[in-house]
This record gives C-alpha cells, sequence and structure tokens, in this order.
C-alpha cells in the first residue's frame, strides 16, 4: 500500500479557508526546532536524533504561516501569469511543512503515542483549512485557469503542460468553481471530515490493541511453535499479564495464526475479536463515525455535481467511472463464484475426512476453521506446510539476497547499510541506494517488526520527494507488520510476508526511480489504480528460479531449498485462488456500496448495510467474508482510498499483463529491466496512464493474464 505522501498530493484530497490569515499569527519558529532548517544529513534525511514530540506542532504552524504568506505573494502578484511566476513558485512553496508533514506522516503511523495523537488531533483540521485557502484562493485560481486556457502558446514541453493540467484540475477537484455559499459548505464538510477520518484511525488503532486475544491455558495454543508462543507471553508480560499469552490483532478479518491453531474455540473467539474489534461500543466504536464520514463525503460529492463521492474520486483515475469498475470486476466474477464453490465443496469434504479419521463428529465449516483447514489441505494435496518453508525464509537474507538481488537484476543498482543515519526506532534499517552507474540515487528505510502502537498492514511512502526542481533526491520507507523474533533468533517469516516485502519494495522503485522535475508528478504521485502497479508487479520475481534460489537457503545449514520443495512451493501458489481473490473482490465492492450513497440517502446503520451490501454480490461473503468490515477498513475511511480499493484488482491486471510481456521477451534480463524502468517507473504522473501503459505492452489492458495467474482459470 502506498500512503499520501506530499503536501500537494494531500491538497488534492483536502479542503480549507479561502484567503484566510489563520497560520500568519503563528510564532516564530526557534532554531533549536529541527525543522527549522532543511537537514544536513545525507539526502535531507530526517533528523530523529534530534527531533522531540514537541517539536512538530510548532513546526506545522509556521510551516502553514510561511506558505500562506507566499501563497499570498503569488496570487497577489501585479505582473501577468507565467509559468514560472506561478507555477514554479507553488512547486517550491511550503518547503518547512513539507519536511514537518512528511515527518510526522511517518512516524505517526508506524510510531505513534499519546503525545503525537493530540498534534494528528490539532493539526488535521488545520490543515484542511490550510489547504482550501490554497485551492480555493479566486485569485490564485484566476492565473492557473490563464496559463491552462493559453499552454499551448507559451512554448512548454510536455512535462510542465501536465504540471498545468494537474494543477488546473486539482483547483476545479477542490472547488474553484463553486459559488462562494458553495465554497463555505465545502470548507465546513472538509474540516469535519479531516477531524472524523483521524478519529476513525486512533478508534481503530486503539480497539485492535483491546481487541487482542488473552489466552489464560497454554494448552488452548496447541499447534503454535515456540517462536509463536514465546511471542505471545512476551506481548502478555508487556501488559503486565504474566503467566499469561495475547495474540494481537492484524488488521485483516483473517489472522496469519489461524493456520497452526489447533483448537477450534480459541480460533473462533479469534475470530471474533478480529471480526467486532471496533464494534463493542464505547469510546473506541467505529460504526457512529464511519456513518458520518459516508453521508457527508455523499454530501461534497453532490456540491461538484455528482451523484456519490465515488463518481467523484474516480474522476481523475485510470478507471474514471463506477460502471467501469463494476464491469471490470463483472468479468471475473464466474470464475471467481465457480472457483469459491469448488473449495468449499472441497475444505468441507476434507474437514469431514478428518473428523471421520480422528473419530469426531463433523462440523459445518465457519470462517475460523478456513486458514486451518486450508492449510492441512495444501499440506496433503502439496505435501508442504509453512514450517517447512519458514528455515529459508530469514528475513535480511530475503531483503538483500531477494529483494536487493532482483532490483539488481533488473535495473542495475545496489544497496549499502547505514548505521549513521539516526532511525525514529531501533527496529529500523537504514540503506543507501545507488544507480547503475554507482552514482547516489536516494535512501531506504525499512521497519519490518509488529508494534502496538504501529498501524496494521504494510505501506511505502516519503519522507523526501523527488524534484530537479528543488534538488532533492527520494528518502523512502518501508513498513511491514511481521512477527518480532526472540532476543537472539532469527526472523524467520512466511511466504505470504516475502511476497509483502517485494510488494512493498516495488512502490520504493517507483519512488527511488523517480525522475521528474516537479514534485507534483514526482514518482508515486499517480492515480490510486495505476500506484499499486509497480508494486504488485514486483511481487512475481520473489518466485522467479534465479531470485528465489539466491535467497531461499536454509538459515542454519546454508543449504538452497531443495528442487522438490521449490516446485511443491509454487505449484501451490494458486491454492485457494478462490478464497483470496474473493476476500478482496467483496471487500472492494463494499467500498464501493458505501461511497455509491446519495446525499439524499438517509444515515445508514452501518450493520444493516453492510449485511445486505455482502449479500447482493452474487458471492460466498459467509465462508469468505471480507478482507476488511466495514469497521475496520482503515484503507478507505482514514487512507486515501476511499472509492479506491478496487485498485488493488485493477492493477494486479496491469501487473500480471506486464508479467506476461517479461516472459516473454526473456524474463529477467537488465534489458527488460531498463525498458520497465523508462516506460513505466521514471514517469511519474508525466503521461496520462492507458497511453503510458499501452506504450510498454503493446495494446489495452487484459484480464486474461490476470485470471490465470491467479489461478481462476486455466491457460490455453
Amino acid at each position: 500500500m502506498l500512503k499520501n505522501r506530499s503536501w500537494l498530493y494531500a491538497l488534492t484530497t483536502a479542503t480549507c479557508l479561502a484567503g484566510s490569515s489563520t497560520h500568519a499569527l503563528a510564532d516564530a519558529l526557534p532554531a533549536t526546532n529541527p525543522f527549522a532548517t532543511e537537514s544536513t544529513l545525507p539526502y535531507h534525511a530526517p533528523r530523529f536524533d534530534q527531533i522531540k514530540d514537541s517539536d512538530y506542532q510548532p513546526a506545522f504552524m509556521q510551516g502553514m504561516s510561511e506558505q500562506a504568506a507566499e501563497i499570498n505573494k503569488i496570487a497577489t502578484n501585479p505582473e501577468s501569469a507565467t509559468f514560472d511566476n506561478t507555477i514554479v513558485a507553488l512547486e517550491r512553496s511550503g518547503r518547512l511543512l513539507d519536511r514537518v508533514q512528511e515527518t510526522f506522516n511517518g512516524v505517526y503511523s508506524a510510531n505513534t503515542n499519546p503525545a503525537l495523537d493530540k498534534v494528528q488531533e490539532a493539526i488535521a483540521p488545520l490543515l484542511s483549512a490550510h489547504a482550501d485557502a490554497i485551492y480555493m484562493n479566486p485569485a490564485l485560481f484566476a492565473r492557473v485557469q490563464f496559463l491552462h486556457a493559453r499552454q499551448d502558446a507559451l512554448g512548454l514541453n510536455t512535462e510542465q503542460k501536465q504540471v498545468i493540467n494537474i494543477y488546473y484540475q486539482a483547483f476545479i477537484h477542490s472547488g474553484a468553481k463553486l459559488t462562494d455559499e458553495e465554497k463555505a459548505k465545502l470548507r465546513a464538510l472538509n474540516t469535519q471530515l479531516s477531524k472524523l477520518e483521524t478519529q476513525f484511525q486512533q478508534k481503530l488503532l486503539a480497539a485492535t490493541k483491546a481487541a487482542a486475544l488473552i489466552v489464560p491455558d497454554k494448552a488452548a495454543l496447541a499447534g503454535l511453535d515456540d517462536a509463536a508462543l514465546n511471542q505471545a507471553a512476551t506481548a502478555a508480560a508487556g501488559r503486565n499479564l504474566n503467566g499469561k499469552w495475547l495474540i494481537a490483532l492484524q488488521n485483516t478479518t483473517q489472522q496469519p495464526i489461524f493456520s497452526s491453531m489447533d483448537d477450534r474455540a480459541t480460533r473462533q473467539a479469534l475470530f471474533e475479536h478480529s471480526w467486532t474489534r471496533a464494534e463493542q461500543g464505547g469510546a473506541n466504536d467505529t460504526r457512529d463515525t464511519i456513518a458520518t464520514i459516508a453521508q457527508l463525503r455523499a454530501r461534497k460529492a453532490a456540491l461538484f455535481g455528482y451523484s456519490d463521492y465515488a463518481s467523484y474520486i474516480l474522476s481523475d483515475q485510470m478507471a474514471s467511472t463506477p460502471a467501469q469498475i463494476h464491469q471490470f470486476i463483472g468479468k471475473m466474477l464466474p470464475a471467481l463464484a465457480a472457483k469459491q464453490k469448488q473449495e468449499v465443496t472441497d475444505l468441507q469434504a476434507f474437514i469431514d475426512q478428518q473428523n471421520k479419521k480422528e473419530g469426531k463428529d463433523s462440523f459445518a465449516l465457519q470462517p475460523w476453521d478456513w486458514s486451518y483447514y486450508a492449510d492441512r489441505l495444501r499440506k496433503e494435496k502439496f505435501h508442504l506446510d509453512e514450517s517447512q518453508l519458514k528455515p529459508y525464509f530469514e528475513l535480511n537474507r530475503v531483503l538483500t539476497d531477494g529483494v536487493f538481488f532482483a532490483a539488481n537484476k533488473l535495473y542495475g543498482i545496489t544497496f549499502k547499510r547505514r548505521t549513521d543515519i539516526p532511525v525514529y526506532n531501533p527496529d529500523v534499517m537504514v540503506f543507501e541506494v545507488f544507480d547503475k552507474d554507482n552514482s547516489p540515487l536516494g535512501l531506504m528505510y525499512f521497519d519490518y517488526f509488529q508494534r502496538d502502537n504501529k498501524n496494521g498492514g504494510a505501506w511505502m511512502s516519503n519522507f523526501v520527494g523527488q524534484s530537479k526542481l528543488l534538488g532533492t533526491k527520494p528518502v523512502i520507507y518501508n513498513v511491514g507488520n511481521f512477527a518480532k523474533p526472540e532476543k537472539g533468533q532469527p526472523a524467520l517469516i512466511s511466504y505470504d510476508d516475502v511476497v509483502t516485502m517485494f510488494h512493498e519494495f516495488g512502490h520504493a522503485l517507483h519512488g527511488l526511480f523517480a525522475a521528474q522535475t516537479y514534485p507534483i508528478l514526482s514518482g508515486t504521485a499517480v492515480a490510486r489504480d495505476f500506484v499499486e502497479f509497480p508494486s504488485q508487479f514486483n511481487e512475481h520475481w520473489s518466485l522467479e528460479p534465479t531470485v528465489l534460489a539466491h535467497y531461499a537457503v536454509n538459515y542454519k545449514t546454508g543449504a538452497p531449498m531443495p528442487a522438490d520443495l521449490v516446485k511443491r512451493l509454487k505449484e501451490s501458489s494458486s491454492f485457494d485462488a478462490g478464497y483470496r481473490m474473493g476476500e478482496i473482490v467483496s471487500a472492494a465492492e463494499l467500498d464501493l456500496d458505501w461511497h455509491s450513497l446519495n446525499a439524499s440517502a438517509p444515515r445508514q446503520d452501518v450493520d444493516v448495510f453492510e449485511k445486505n451490501a455482502l449479500s447482493k454480490m452474487g458471492l460466498n461473503t459467509t465462508d469468505i467474508p471480507p478482507r476488511y468490515r466495514s469497521s475496520y477498513f482503515l484503507h478507505i475511511w482514514s487512507n486515501g482510498y476511499s472509492a479506491g480499493y478496487y485498485a488493488y484488482l485493477w492493477t494486479q491486471m496491469l501487473c500480471d499483463d506486464s508479467y506476461d510481456w517479461f516472459v516473454k521477451h526473456g524474463g529477467l534480463t537488465r534489458e527488460n529491466g531498463q525498458r520497465f524502468r523508462d516506460m513505466i517507473l521514471s514517469r511519474g504522473h508525466t503521461q496520462d496512464y492507458e497511453p503510458m501503459f499501452k506504450a510498454f505492452y503493446g495494446k489495452d489492458p487484459d484480464i486474461g493474464p490476470m485470471l490465470v495467474s491467479r489461478g481462476l482459470t486455466v491457460k490455453n
């Protein structure tokens, strides 16, 4: 997943007090504040050795004040608008705000605390107001509109024209053409939404922490290996629950630990804790918050003349309408529904067989049984289980000899560990990245281990964005939530975790190879349904024979993964495809349903709405529940993926098409990698998405390779 990273991107999705001078009264930032001047560390990396929690809010306030003054100067310039005095000036504005916001966003998502929570609560509505002050400034919009209408006569290059178009659309999308009365309504809506989205994130983090399963009897955890038991015991001790075991929740509905948990009652209890984590009543129940968010978003869309929020959001995406998305998903539903039906039949038969063999009464398959019995069926079918694989997936080796190795083979880049760069948590590793000619390319942070104060899931973003105009190179981070090993023990991860590492590094490559002049077009500053394309494409290299052989080495013996085990791993890669695809499709449809409400729709009862939405999908959402329920769907309520979760499916099509092209043209080669870098990874948003993809692939996107790759159909 990609997190929103630049203030410019954030402004296109927020709003504020037009012409406000609120921030002009901010106290001058003392020179002792680490954000007061640009960092002198390599690549302007954040000074985590100096930054204190108390430094953020004053820096935010001063940053908004400084940019407000810069924007006022641009808007009131008596000279006629030119590309330099308007667009370039906009791109250069807000440097202090950019520094503090990029750093705060990274730390707040991965290493928050009560002090940072308070900063977020205070600053979110002010940032929303600040954004509105820019994008609803009539004088500023008049200058952008003037340039937009005359761009062909200005002698601009392609990238400069694209910058003008992006700014113009951002102004329109943010309310520049609304009446004064409509702008006032929009400001109020955006302020409310920014507060509610922050509240949702904080409630969910607290609810997820509180919903951890506390187990008093070790026997209830039969099936877990020593590492998992030790982790659970350590987690319990960390909450003063000595003599007990604590299973923390990950952000998805299903929990990875289910596959090893023998006790059915414990599985059920953990599933129910996951399923209802944010529906316990009290301060951390998110349902009232999301019902309000959905209603306010529908009203916001109506101000712009859209029938619903999905239509408003999708207007600048590669898939530009809800109808186009439903048509796309509809192409996979027949094969997906058939696959799900077969998987349910096979798994129920396996459960019956196992119970008969063990002399037990059988039972009907339930969601908390799926991972456990699917894993056992997988073992029986392919003679493969996670315990066989994990010794070959030691985290550091996967990173250096897998993720980095593939990147070197494709793009010629190399990596050097840096221990002199300060970090925000001791778990974080830093690497400097060098291009194929050994020139400095950027800096990368890796923060892989789970913590109670970290958001769930995995993501990539920037501490510093790339821009030739600003003279900056990318400083990027990848964050995960893998189980942390006991001190002195190796970090052995699952194959799913391996794929996650390749995925997030695909985002990083998109940022590292950015080669844009203007920040608003740089790297990953692209549509949601394009930004997940490079990341999902990079997943394919985790099983490529040369790459797998290089990193899949037994951590004890140094022996490579046996050829037979490799064969079984690959053969099993499409096992459970109906389940894995189904939980994503149902989540995507749930997201679209929420954001297809019109402004006149009544406030929704979240439980009733979700039940109705799931029941009409034509998929098995009883045995195969959505990856996220409404009440803990962080992507869509707080992380910028509203009406956009389908992007993971859309970009699977793009990435599988691209990998199919690679296979047909020689696979893992520097020539192919360079072509992909030149035509996709280094382009940012300098081109429209359809022609950019078509130039690489040779034709429009084709769903066929995706259905084959994801195990839903067999290649003819």
